[in-house]
């Protein structure tokens, strides 16, 4: 079995044995996706380390891209080890939880899905905000509560914002390698965002980013999928039959 939900933003109630009594029926080889903007990786704190050790005792595996909502420098930092994972590359943060690396493709019961992850943020209109711009912290923390009391939307670099939220060349040219060794051909594609082309059939006048065109030339270039999910967009629809925006609910698509 195989399910994949929407955004998590660290709150994991969703799957509680109430909210998700499927859970009952599976095991370790079956899996939960999350397609970004998971979370649970960010400060450290008690409650975190409550919510990993939770899931963490889980029947299942939660897998889950990243979205742009992410601690970055603890995700990609030392604190998680890469390990090889049906046959791509991944953070493996707890026993049964994996983050799914940028641009592999990964064989879950006899399926390809392709993984990359990533989005822009929407939320940073009037900047990001950088510590060495002030004498001391405190008067960052001033500054910006000021200005986001008064309507700004901002965030701060490295604390609540992170330019790995967009791909690297290297993880776009891994990628584009890695569809090309299976033919351009998945079952299955997992992202935080979606190709610019389908963005724009969502919002008129969207402004397209590295990702979003990313995408777009991946399906230039062939991409064959007979499903593509993500997050990101907090709501849910789906879109020409085979673009599949998720939030709340938990689907089974094997």
């Amino acid at each position: 079995m195989i399910y994949i939900t929407g955004d998590c933003h660290a709150e994991f109630n969703k799957f509680s044995m109430k909210a998700f009594p499927e859970q009952r029926e599976m095991t370790r080889d079956d899996y939960v996706i999350v397609c970004g903007d998971f979370g649970g990786i960010w400060a450290d704190t008690n409650t975190e380390r409550y919510w990993l050790k939770w899931l963490a005792q889980k029947k299942f595996t939660l897998l889950f891209v990243d979205g742009n909502h992410e601690n970055f420098d603890r995700l990609y930092g030392d604190e998680f080890p890469v390990v090889d994972f049906c046959g791509g590359k991944a953070h493996q943060i707890r026993k049964n939880i994996f983050h799914l690396m940028r641009g592999y493709v990964f064989d879950l019961q006899g399926y390809k899905f392709f993984a990359f992850g990533g989005a822009s943020s929407h939320d940073i209109q009037d900047g990001v905000l950088n510590l060495e711009d002030y004498p001391t912290i405190k008067d960052l923390v001033k500054d910006y509560n000021f200005r986001t009391a008064n309507g700004e939307m901002l965030r701060i670099n490295h604390i609540s914002w992170w330019k790995q939220e967009l791909p690297s060349p290297d993880e776009m040219e891994r990628g584009a390698n890695n569809l090309k060794a299976v033919n351009n051909k998945v079952d299955f594609v997992i992202s935080h965002a979606l190709p610019q082309q389908i963005v724009s059939c969502i919002f008129n006048g969207s402004e397209p980013d590295a990702i979003t065109e990313y995408f777009n030339e991946l399906l230039n270039d062939g991409l064959d999928f007979k499903q593509w999910y993500c997050g990101h967009y907090h709501f849910e629809d789906r879109i020409q039959g085979k673009y599949n925006i998720l939030y709340h609910s938990i689907i089974r698509i094997i």
